[in-house]
């Protein structure tokens, strides 16, 4: 079974617990940041993967499989 595309995951968890991206910039940083992060223009960051791991209980592989991706 392989991981789920993490703009992909980030997305279900925020329909799941509702926030808008405006409750995801103590994660993210900016608003705009918050958008090019969704539209998949922004690489998450290591502070960025942790938070929203923390934050949204979204696995870390799932987000460091971004990162790694576009490395």
């Amino acid at each position: 079974m392989e991981f789920p595309v993490p703009i992909d995951a980030m997305k279900f968890s925020m329909e799941k617990k509702s926030p808008a991206p405006k409750d995801m910039e103590p994660m993210t940083g900016r608003l705009n940041r918050v958008y090019e992060m969704l539209n998949g223009t922004r690489q998450l960051t290591l502070p960025m993967i942790r938070r929203l791991h923390e934050e949204l209980g979204i696995a870390a592989e799932v987000l460091i499989r971004q990162a790694v991706a576009q490395a």
